[in-house]
């Protein structure tokens, strides 16, 4: 929210000065941006007329210009303004004014002699346009000092505002927190109805239920739409960031900005029948105000005549309605829109209006009204014309009811701590425009409609305390103990499984849980949780895997020059749930593309394989002494023969392999991907730890060498082998693989370890020998595997 300070100062007399106010509204939680002074060294410049222009003899760019600065006297300017001509009324820096670093002279320029200097905006610091003179209003008095007919000096405050206080999207609502701060008062608004003139009135239908509860009305005849922004409105809209248009544009503006209530104006000879609220129709269209054509839906409510919608309600206006230099009758239009009805509609065109900004937030049911009677003042007094009776439509049943909040006095002291004398909070609630009643416990407060934040006692002790001071508030450490949890032993810890991964050589991503359905359905990874609200139309459903996200991290970094690219992430995946709400699961995920290692001489160089990131899995499986199982099986964004299902305890876990060619062309990455994600409470729970004594006795090692048939998986052949080995088998170790000469085509032979041990006795060669046989003749039944010759 920006807005000029004398214009807050209007409504609310305060003795603090700039840089008191500023620290206040920070302290009072709404918080300062930024403040730009505008016109504090403006002495010595005047308002001045251009009475004649001649070209300069020894310069094309430049026109030596003779000015009427009021003091009975012409002044000769030499000015290379583009838009210096006879009759323009600008700004005059006279002889002796200092203007930044510079001190203004009788100087010769080029042979000619300037005796001041003729301004743009950015010379004075007023604005950034520098593209010509300040162009004042032809009517400007002559001679007065600039800053006097500006209303100069002033500042441009710029506030950052939370959510819940959507009643300082507007000047007069900032001044009820500053009179609380200050111990002032806010002015009294002259909200008087105007009288009706004549008779012309436009019917007000509603048929949007509680999504517009409220619509106000009003012809005005007669209007000369070609009159000139008065300077105190174009200004104040100016330092509130608002350019000025035409004045019954501004007028809209200006009101929203004063009082927060979005208004729109349309040329009321444009309208056909009675104006109405009421749900878009499937397939509709609408021209807006910034000359796209949109096509609307069910979800969006449109304000609408007679045949056609003339507007995105609560959101822009439209083109065919609007108002222009040749309208001479006006309707004034304001309503009241729920939250709920504006929420997102306007990001889903790329549209964020002022109007939408507040909506979205909460406006106050009150205000149509008034801001109709406002607006009508303005127009009647500044372009004349003549109110129609205003019209109103009005649904009560669905309109906010005030509450009445019980604040108890002895609630306040406990939970700030300190007791706030009971005068005190009075004041506070009051200068607020809240309503108060003494009781015996405390006090009961009444919210205006313009507070939706306040709903409960909380939110009372909120207010007295921010407007009290949190500095007043003694700050003392809490009495009641803390106490430490050990963590668990059943499960590894989220940092131990971090720091596993970054000592295999990974970075942690964060990515954002909001993806776009488009990437989605690219990965064919499920529709995700869709948004009512999101922060824009790529980040509109919740990732149903971290996959998406994790790869796209990796193809910016591979696109920037960086040819190893290893990271992973640890966060919550979101599903659909039927009948209740969505639900999380937290995943963790890794990518990897290029070398296996990074550049080294000690050996050659290689792509990293589904080999590679099977051993950092199996190494982060082995923090929580897990046995992984891999079965051979791709999803829809997995290779074919290169991907995996991955099991512990017969249950699955999650996927590991390379990414499907045709998904990395989508993507366009040019390099091969290997990634894994995997449950993770899954993965990291674990069994107690028990200590067990090493056994005494000496283990036995037979190396067995197997040739079978090349489609055969390890993981069978180990499941096998363990099977068959039974308990004395303490590990199996696979240290060969070849294939080639002497081994038939479509086989492989595969060299395995077995490692035996007893804890009891020392195994005998008869005994070792029957757990031989048995693997043999197992691995020969089950796979077709034979001993190599």
């Amino acid at each position: 929210m920006k807005f000029s300070e004398n214009w807050l100062r209007s409504h609310v007399p305060t003795n603090a000065t700039r840089d008191e106010l500023a620290a206040t509204l920070t302290a009072i939680g709404l918080e300062v941006e930024g403040v730009e002074a505008l016109g504090e060294s403006l002495a010595g410049v005047v308002v001045a007329r251009i009475v004649e222009c001649a070209k300069h003899p020894e310069a094309d760019k430049l026109q030596v210009c003779q000015v009427d600065a009021g003091n009975g006297t012409m002044l000769q300017i030499v000015c290379g303004a583009p838009n210096a001509r006879p009759g323009l009324v600008a700004p005059l820096a006279t002889i002796g004014t200092k203007i930044g670093d510079i001190t203004i002279k009788a100087a010769k320029l080029r042979g000619v002699e300037s005796n001041g200097m003729l301004c743009s905006a950015k010379e004075l610091g007023l604005d950034a346009d520098a593209s010509g003179l300040l162009e004042l209003p032809s009517d400007a008095p002559v001679g007065t000092p600039l800053a006097d007919y500006l209303g100069l000096p002033d500042a441009s405050f710029e506030l950052k505002l939370t959510p819940n206080r959507a009643d300082c999207f507007s000047v007069r609502g900032i001044a009820f927190d500053v009179a609380a701060a200050c111990a002032s008062h806010v002015t009294a608004f002259d909200a008087a109805p105007m009288p009706a003139l004549n008779d012309a009135t436009l019917p007000i239908e509603l048929h949007a239920g509680a999504d517009a509860p409220r619509f106000v009305g009003r012809v005005i005849e007669g209007v000369d739409a070609k009159v000139t922004t008065p300077v105190w409105m174009a200004e104040r809209l100016r330092r509130s960031g608002v350019r000025p248009v035409s004045f019954l544009v501004d007028v809209t503006q200006y009101v929203m900005l004063e009082l927060g209530q979005p208004m729109h104006a349309y040329d009321r000879d444009l309208l056909k029948g009675p104006v109405s609220v009421r749900v878009a129709r499937a397939g509709e269209t609408l021209k807006l105000l910034n000359g796209d054509t949109v096509e609307l839906d069910p979800q969006f409510l449109v304000i609408a005549d007679a045949g056609r919608a003339v507007g995105l309600a609560g959101i822009m206006g439209g083109e065919d309605t609007k108002v222009g230099a040749g309208t001479r009758n006006v309707f004034l239009e304001a309503a009241h829109f729920a939250p709920s009805a504006i929420i997102g509609r306007g990001r889903r065109f790329g549209l964020h209006t002022d109007a939408a900004h507040r909506f979205e937030r909460g406006v106050d049911p009150e205000l149509p009204r008034i801001a109709v009677e406002h607006a009508t003042r303005l127009i009647v007094e500044i372009a004349g014309g003549a109110p129609g009776p205003v019209v109103e439509a009005v649904l009560p049943e669905h309109l906010p009811k005030p509450q009445s909040i019980l604040l108890r006095r002895a609630r306040l002291a406990r939970v700030l701590g300190v007791r706030v004398d009971d005068a005190e909070v009075v004041r506070i609630l009051t200068a607020l425009g809240l309503s108060v009643e003494a009781n015996g416990e405390g006090w009961n407060v009444a919210a205006p409609a313009r507070r939706f934040d306040l709903a409960i006692e909380e939110d009372l002790v909120e207010e007295v305390a921010r407007i009290h001071g949190y500095d007043a508030i003694p700050a003392t450490l809490p009495g009641s103990g803390a106490r430490l949890q050990a963590p668990s032993e059943e499960r590894v810890g989220d940092g131990d499984a971090r720091r596993q991964l970054v000592a295999r050589d990974y970075l942690e991503a964060v990515n954002f849980a909001f993806v776009d359905a488009e990437s989605l359905a690219q990965w064919q990874a499920g529709g995700g949780v869709p948004l009512a609200n999101p922060l824009s139309a790529d980040l509109g459903v919740m990732r149903s895997s971290l996959l998406p996200g994790l790869v796209a991290a990796l193809a910016r970094n591979a696109a920037r020059q960086q040819p190893r690219v290893r990271l992973f992430e640890l966060g919550k995946v979101f599903a659909m749930n039927a009948s209740e709400a969505p639900i999380e699961t937290s995943r963790i995920a890794a990518v990897a593309c290029g070398s296996a290692r990074g550049e080294q001489w000690g050996e050659k160089s290689r792509v990293v394989d589904f080999h590679d990131l099977k051993g950092d899995l199996d190494s982060l499986a082995a923090l929580s002494n897990a046995t992984l199982e891999y079965r051979q099986a791709a999803p829809s964004w997995g290779h074919p023969g290169r991907s995996a299902e991955v099991l512990r305890d017969g249950r699955s876990l999650g996927w590991i392999g390379q990414l499907h060619p045709r998904l990395q062309q989508t993507l366009g990455l040019d390099m091969e991907v290997v990634a894994f994600e995997l449950d993770l409470e899954s993965l990291l729970v674990r069994s107690i730890p028990v200590a067990i004594a090493l056994s005494r006795f000496p283990s036995v090692r037979r190396d067995l060498a197997f040739v079978v048939a090349d489609d055969v998986p390890w993981a069978a052949m180990e499941a096998t082998v363990r099977r068959a080995a039974g308990a004395v088998l303490r590990q199996l170790r696979l240290f060969d693989r070849y294939a080639g000469r002497g081994v038939e085509p479509g086989f492989k032979s595969l060299a395995m370890g077995l490692i035996l041990q007893e804890d009891s006795r020392t195994l005998t060669d008869r005994e070792v020998e029957a757990v031989v046989a048995e693997v043999v003749a197992a691995l020969q039944r089950e796979h077709g595997a034979v001993i190599r010759g």
